[in-house]
Parts: structure tokens; C-alpha cells; sequence
């Protein structure tokens, strides 16, 4: 993993390559690094995941490890999407993570069939999985639709203001009782 100072120039070269002046968040595609435990994590704008994503591979973050949601309520913005990328050949890893805010949270797919050219193949089912557990819209995602839930399912399961309870399950010891035959 990049220790404090190789994520300050990680985060610094992708603000030149961005044409951001040096020492300048703003307008910048990283809004804050942070190295906490050994991890290393660039914060990102929602609308440059795609041109960071790309310019680390280019460093050689060639491996997208996985591609999850989170939640930060009652916090804003509150859903947040994790990427995890490996460096193989240095056996170094990366995290890049956007926030977002829970009114229509839309950000764009980095699935391999868009139209910039090369993506991340284990986007694809991390990114549904994405959208159907937390409500992340994955513009230009090739099949962006349910996963896990039924097609007609409303609302999104991990997102923590989502009721908890459910159905009941029915098993043959409780069956009478799940069915609301006391007798």
C-alpha cells in the first residue's frame, strides 16, 4: 500500500493530470486522501471516477478487487461507492471512493462495454449488486437491473433507514402459527 506521503503524490499527480494547480482542491478530481490503519483512500468527484479509475491503471492498478456501497446515515451525502484496486506486480492496493447523495444517486458504470474503450470486467455484477441493494443508478451500465431481490421488489435492503422485520419464514414447527391457524 502507498504510505502517507506516496498517497499525497499519487492524489497530486492525478490533480496535474486533471490540470488542477498545484496545492488546489478545488476543481480538482480528488477532494481528500486519507491513510488511516496502513490504507490509503482518495476521496473522488462523482464525475471523474472514471478518468481516476483509468489513470491508476495506468499506474498499474490494473485489478479492481471488488466494488461495494456503503451507507453513512443519517450523514450527507450518505451512499458512497468503494473501489478497490490491486497493483499485482507490486502487490500494492488502493481504495477510491465517491459520496453521494441519497436523492437519485447516479454515477457513471466503469463496466467494459462503454464507449471510452477498456473497463473493469468485475464491475459489471459488483455494480448491479450495487444498485439493487443500495439505489445507485450505474449510468451506461450494459444490463443494470436487479440481482439478488425480485424484479418488483421495493426499496433497497442495505441502506440503513430500510425497515427491519419482513415476512415471516414458515417452518413445520411454527406453520399454524405463521399461517394465523391458532387451532
Amino acid at each position: 500500500m502507498p504510505d502517507a506521503t506516496g498517497l499525497e503524490l499519487i492524489a497530486q499527480e492525478l490533480r496535474a493530470a486533471d490540470g488542477a494547480p498545484e496545492g488546489a482542491t478545488s476543481h480538482s478530481p480528488i477532494l481528500e486522501t486519507r491513510f488511516f490503519r496502513g490504507r490509503g483512500t482518495l476521496v473522488v468527484e462523482p464525475e471523474r471516477i472514471r478518468a481516476v479509475l483509468a489513470h491508476l491503471r495506468e499506474r498499474g492498478y490494473s485489478f479492481m478487487s471488488s466494488l461495494h456501497g456503503v451507507d453513512h446515515y443519517p450523514h450527507e451525502p450518505r451512499l458512497g461507492v468503494v473501489y478497490e484496486l490491486l497493483d499485482m506486480a507490486r502487490v500494492d492496493r488502493i481504495t477510491v471512493k465517491v459520496l453521494l447523495g441519497s436523492d437519485a444517486p447516479v454515477l457513471e458504470s466503469v463496466t467494459p462495454d462503454t464507449p471510452e474503450g477498456a473497463g473493469w470486467p468485475t464491475a459489471d455484477h459488483q455494480e448491479r449488486e450495487v444498485y439493487d441493494m443500495f439505489g445507485v443508478v450505474f449510468r451506461g451500465h450494459p444490463d443494470l437491473r436487479r440481482i439478488l431481490m425480485p424484479e418488483d421488489y421495493e426499496g433497497h435492503p442495505q441502506r440503513r433507514d430500510f425497515p427491519i422485520g419482513g415476512e415471516p419464514v414458515i417452518f413445520t414447527y411454527n406453520e399454524r402459527q405463521a399461517m394465523g391457524d391458532a387451532g
